[in-house]
């Protein structure tokens, strides 16, 4: 599938760096970071806004220095309890128990064990989210595993539907799953498909954040739709797990993967995680049966018998650092609700929308991103005016300390990690982005 172009001005959203319209977010808006009074500096709001922050103590759980990290969309910052639980891991685990750390220390069992940590920052009961693999691999698996659930029931279900701004690994992945099934992909607009899906609809494949503009979908309404069809849809959260509350139980979710590296903070190459809602797990028949998720796995038996519950959803041998690295990055989640996340994400976003409407000279940029708290996730895409400039500019911020990253041909992305980042970061970001533009 081709990778979609971000439409010029996406329904919901409003210019920065462009005369104010009036669709400013407010504080009467669930989470809204309320603006200072009149005449109020944006550096002194900041400070306001910091020594409110009831999330502010978390920064000191990740190494950070002075720079403005504004990339956790793509790469969370190191979790300071990570280093030592790999070097324990390393040194005595494997150095001193080697093969026995299988039992000893809880590696065989590692994947669901962290998987149930998971589970709580998706919205999700024990036992049904295991960790391991990459996202890519899990698509793969859920996309199949849906398309056989649904075909099972009987009907003539013979279409994928697909977000159409995917990013592009979901596409390549669900029209290799449909030749496999024996479907065809039908691309839509992830906001059509309550509409799209029909009686030939055998699961839909939705982003729950778009990679590029930061729109929020309806996980809810959609996942509705879909089930009035008779269908099954699959939800890719890479984007959404660890900024805002999910819901997955909550809202009938039949299968979902994401990734761990982002805001959960799991470091490069992290694994990615499964979910399989507990009703569909007896019938979860998984595209790459492997030893890992057999019945019994050390009776090495030449014919495959799945294991039950979320062990289906395992392949192969876990990788034990990572994983364990993974483990020790969500230390930094106990004691925090999600909904808090949430509301400081909504209040990031909102100050770094009214600092750089208050800096950017007028016309430079673009904001893509939805103002509407209902349709915004915890990033903010920025599209240049000047055609080629983007590149240079988010090659300068770097060069000033501030990093976000670039996304051709247009559009800088700057992502919002509501436990490390904070109010006098953001307004220092919009305003070292002022100065680039006025220079440039």
């Amino acid at each position: 599938m081709s990778d979609a172009t971000i439409p010029a001005e996406p329904t919901g959203t409003e210019p920065t760096g462009a005369e104010p319209t009036g669709a400013e977010p407010t504080a009467t808006q669930p989470g809204a970071a309320e603006p200072g009074p009149p005449g109020t500096a944006p550096a002194d709001e900041a400070a306001r806004l910091d020594a409110a922050d009831p999330l502010r103590a978390k920064r000191d759980a990740f190494t950070l220095d002075d720079t403005v990290y504004l990339d956790g969309n793509s790469l969370g910052a190191l979790p300071r309890a990570v280093p030592p639980r790999l070097a324990d891991v390393v040194a005595r685990e494997w150095g001193q128990l080697r093969i026995r750390s299988w039992e000893e220390s809880g590696w065989w069992t590692a994947p669901e064990r962290i998987g149930d940590r998971v589970a709580r920052l998706v919205g999700a009961g024990p036992g049904q989210v295991v960790v391991g693999d990459s996202t890519s691999v899990n698509v793969f698996k859920a996309v199949v595993a849906a398309v056989r659930i649904a075909q099972e029931r009987g009907a003539h279900r013979d279409q994928i539907l697909v977000d159409e701004a995917t990013f592009p690994t979901d596409g390549y992945i669900a029209e290799s799953a449909a030749r496999m099934t024996g479907c065809t992909v039908r691309p839509v607009a992830a906001g059509d498909v309550p509409t799209a899906v029909g009686a030939r609809t055998a699961v839909a494949l939705v982003n729950h954040v778009d990679y590029r503009t930061g729109r929020l979908h309806d996980l809810p309404g959609t996942t509705a739709a879909v089930h009035a069809a008779g269908a099954l849809v699959v939800w890719d959260l890479c984007h959404s797990a660890g900024a805002l509350p999910v819901g997955l139980d909550a809202h009938g979710v039949d299968l979902a993967v994401g990734c761990t590296y982002k805001y959960l903070n799991g470091g490069p190459g992290a694994p990615a995680y499964l979910y399989v809602a507990q009703a569909h797990q007896p019938r979860f028949d998984s595209p790459l049966p492997g030893w890992n998720s057999h019945a019994d796995p050390f009776g090495m038996a030449s014919a495959y018998t799945p294991a039950d519950g979320a062990v289906r959803g395992r392949v192969g041998t876990p990788d034990i650092l990572s994983t364990l690295a993974l483990e020790a990055a969500l230390e930094v989640w106990d004691g925090v609700p999600i909904e808090d996340v949430r509301a400081k994400s909504l209040a990031l976003t909102d100050f770094f929308l009214r600092c750089v409407e208050t800096y950017v000279p007028a016309g430079r940029v673009r904001s893509i991103t939805p103002v509407a708290h209902a349709e915004r996730g915890s990033q903010v895409a920025l599209r240049c005016a000047a055609a080629g400039e983007a590149g240079e500019v988010m090659a300068e911020l770097v060069r000033r300390g501030v990093v976000g990253d670039f996304r051709r041909p247009d559009v800088l992305r700057f992502g919002f990690t509501p436990l490390y980042t904070g109010f006098a970061e953001v307004e220092r970001a919009a305003r070292v982005l002022a100065d680039v533009l006025k220079e440039g």
